[in-house]
């Protein structure tokens, strides 16, 4: 499997590259908090758990005892609980409709269309999240269904900094945020004219 660049820490990146479930998760927390943060928690969240990170143990875990492993400081997200329930929720999708093995969302996938489909379902994933994960297994893991760069576009486009997805060290990390700082400039100043933004 690859090696990916995400958490800005070579051990968990190292999770993410050859953990399914941890990349899964770690996408999930990529909201309202740095995106280093949010791949860096699912190593956390395993060293919580003793050592494991598996569909099976978090699926049944009691919540409030899950999300207590959240909240401990530091806190694996800006809202640990909720997230928690996110993380739980996932976990028992891929107990029931994948055999707890979260790669089988991928790897079983015979279409991008398919493949969209499967992960816009998953718990924490809306339809821009979706399109981005596709884009970022596509890019970089070799994930490549038929149809998978439409399925994920304009995140699966090649030469395109526009999301984790294209993050593959220093360098492209920059360009990534110095494109979602124009999105947010954009934005500002779309509303300042009362007038929608374009979101990208």
């Amino acid at each position: 499997m690859a090696r990916l660049r995400l958490s800005g820490d070579p051990e968990a990146d190292q999770l993410l590259s050859t953990n399914p479930l941890a990349l899964l998760i770690g996408m999930v927390l990529d909201q309202q908090i740095p995106l280093e943060r949010a791949f860096r928690s699912p190593r956390d969240l395993q060293e919580r758990l003793g050592g494991h990170l598996d569909a099976q143990g978090i699926a049944t875990m009691a919540p409030e005892r899950l999300a207590e492993v959240f909240a401990q400081r530091p806190a694996l997200h800006r809202f640990p609980a909720a997230n928690a329930e996110r993380a739980q929720q996932l976990c028992q999708v891929v107990m029931a409709e994948y055999g707890g093995d979260a790669a089988n969302i991928w790897e079983s996938a015979s279409s991008g269309a398919e493949l969209l489909r499967r992960v816009r379902n998953l718990p924490g994933f809306g339809d821009q999240k979706a399109r981005i994960f596709v884009a970022l297994l596509g890019k970089q893991l070799g994930v490549r269904p038929p149809g998978w760069q439409e399925a994920s576009r304009p995140f699966g486009e090649p030469g395109t900094y526009l999301s984790v997805a294209d993050i593959t060290d220093d360098e492209s990390l920059a360009q990534v945020r110095a494109h979602k700082a124009q999105l947010k400039a954009t934005a500002r100043a779309a509303a300042a004219r009362g007038a929608p933004a374009t979101r990208r």
